[in-house]
């Protein structure tokens, strides 16, 4: 499985999450941005943990990290590695004396304790393609607007509706992401996902 490098770009909420926030993440090495809607709760441990502030008594994730340090172990990595009927899957890479252990996670739950033990941050290729998005006024690599243009001239009039449509669907995602309303942008990119469904 490919995967993708990636790092915490930013936190936010919005008025229309109904108390969730979401969590930006941002390929390291690359332009793609994938956002994942997070609970009040795990975005209070991931946002105290980016600014430095500790907690007179343990948190739930420095307790995990506590118990894993504690054990002898070292988590190795976080992998953000599935996305099914829109809800993310994550698994936590821990090794002790030797012995590798996956272990199955919420990725704010994973996110949260990575953040702690400094572990690196994955998301497959396959997640990326499916649920991330270029910010606007960046490209792909590669990707040219004769390349683009020659794609559309040869699709059947069907599929190119349905190609408009998603042009259309991601100009208001990127507008989204620009305001910081992501709990509006992932009902977009669903929507997005749920139009290449029909096109595949």
């Amino acid at each position: 499985m490919e995967k993708i490098q990636v790092e915490i770009l930013g936190l936010s909420s919005s008025p229309s999450t109904g108390g969730a926030y979401a969590l930006l993440l941002k390929e390291t090495y690359g332009i793609r941005r994938l956002p994942i809607i997070i609970g009040a709760f795990e975005a209070q441990s991931i946002a105290l943990e980016i600014e430095g502030i500790k907690p007179p008594r343990p948190l739930t994730h420095d307790l995990m990290k506590d118990l894993i340090d504690n054990l002898g172990g070292t988590l190795v990595e976080v992998l953000i590695d599935e996305l099914k009927e829109n809800t993310f899957y994550a698994k936590i890479v821990i090794e002790i004396s030797t012995l590798t252990n996956t272990v199955d996670a919420r990725p704010s739950d994973a996110i949260a304790l990575a953040i702690r033990t400094n572990a690196p941050l994955f998301v497959s290729e396959e997640v990326m393609k499916t649920a991330a998005f270029v910010p606007s006024g960046e490209d792909m690599p590669g990707e040219t607007d004769e390349v683009q243009e020659n794609e559309k001239s040869s699709e059947p009039t069907g599929k190119r509706s349905i190609e408009s449509k998603t042009g259309s669907l991601q100009e208001q995602l990127r507008e989204a992401i620009d305001k910081e309303d992501y709990e509006r942008a992932a009902k977009i990119r669903d929507e997005i996902n749920r139009l290449k469904g029909n096109v595949n």
